[in-house]
């Protein structure tokens, strides 16, 4: 079995500093990724301010939607398994709480449970057909994908007579918790400090449920027992693992994560579409390589995924900030992958080293 994040404890575990025992950590190489990518657009996007609150809400914002999804994708992939559905859920989210809102009259929140509910039972469902067909989690999903895509479409003109549906007057609390823009600036004139600014509410939505992540992966008995899944699926169900209801159960979060952020962009834009987010798919796969999750399963961190979704806002965003050509953009998230992944190898390469050494 593979565990690579419960014990960090490195060669020189009697309580000094130790380079490798930093080398060791999984998030190492998508930390010092964050860091090179970071430098490189402050550098180049100076004059473009890049570095002002305005500025950074840019790549933030766009971070926080890609890493919401992110992070439920980066479990599965650490169990081994793919949910790609999400492109399909998301507008699915969207639109279940527009309809809810608009043409049934449901209160806002029994709106957004709603939404969250048929988002689960569709996970759900994926994770029952992984567990009990044992066909690939890619080819189930990718199914379900144009299942639900189709259902989107054909439920929203049969019930609504339009895939575009308006989402007006969702009250201030709900606006502000789900879809708005915040700002935060401390004195006035010339003392004037602003320390964040446009932040839509879906980053901070993301910072308490990367938060929530982190206990459930890092701290609780069940991330070891995803960690477990991805490292010998056999062998941590002779364990006593229920390997097939954690399955499912992770299919579940990552259908409702995919809902709640289309949730928000409806609330936000005050409209639904019933269009497939497909660069979503391929977007959160990318933020969750570059965090240092391995394909094959069974290694990778919360923290890993988060510096690789904010390192993939910056790459996405940041080219608005310099004097590059934008046709050069997805050139610079061909790179990003490779060399994450690269990186990623070498310190993994450099974690092995450092956990066999002085083993007596």
């Amino acid at each position: 079995m593979a565990d690579s994040t419960q014990n960090t404890d490195g060669p020189n575990s009697s309580g000094g500093f130790s380079i490798l025992d930093l080398f060791r950590r999984p998030e190492a190489g998508a930390a010092a990724g964050f860091i090179l990518i970071f430098l490189f657009f402050a550098f180049f996007g100076w004059d473009k301010n890049f570095l002002t609150p305005l500025g950074a809400s840019t790549w933030l914002n766009f971070a926080s939607k890609v890493g919401i999804i992110a992070i439920p994708i980066g479990f599965l992939m650490i169990a081994g398994e793919l949910d790609i559905s999400i492109g399909a859920l998301i507008p699915a989210g969207g639109i279940v709480l527009a309809m809810s809102v608009e043409l049934f009259g449901l209160n806002i929140w029994l709106g957004v449970l709603l939404s969250l509910a048929v988002a689960g039972a569709i996970g759900y469902v994926n994770g029952m057909l992984v567990t009990r067909t044992n066909v690939p989690s890619l080819i189930v999903t990718l199914a379900t994908l144009f299942v639900i895509a189709g259902l989107n479409a054909y439920v929203s003109k049969q019930l609504a007579g339009t895939t575009q549906h308006s989402l007006q007057d969702v009250g201030a609390v709900s606006e502000f918790l789900m879809g708005d823009y915040h700002s935060l600036i401390i004195g006035s004139g010339d003392s004037e400090v602003t320390l964040f600014r446009s932040l839509q509410s879906s980053f901070f939505i993301w910072i308490v449920f990367a938060a929530a992540c982190f206990y459930l992966l890092h701290v609780s008995p069940w991330g070891n027992w995803i960690f477990a899944m991805g490292g010998d699926q056999e062998s941590a169900r002779n364990a006593g693992i229920p390997t097939d209801r954690l399955k499912i159960a992770l299919f579940m979060l990552s259908a409702m994560a995919a809902a709640l952020v289309g949730m928000t962009e409806a609330v936000l834009a005050n409209t639904a579409s019933t269009t497939t987010q497909f660069g979503m798919i391929f977007n959160t796969i990318i933020c969750v390589v570059v965090g240092g999750v391995l394909l094959t399963g069974g290694f990778g961190t919360v923290t890993g995924t988060v510096f690789g979704t904010l390192t993939f806002g910056i790459v996405f965003q940041g080219i608005n900030f310099t004097t590059f050509d934008k046709d050069l953009n997805l050139l610079f998230i061909g790179v990003l992958l490779l060399v994450a992944v690269l990186m990623n190898d070498t310190f993994r390469n450099l974690a092995t080293s450092a956990s066999t050494t002085k083993k007596k």
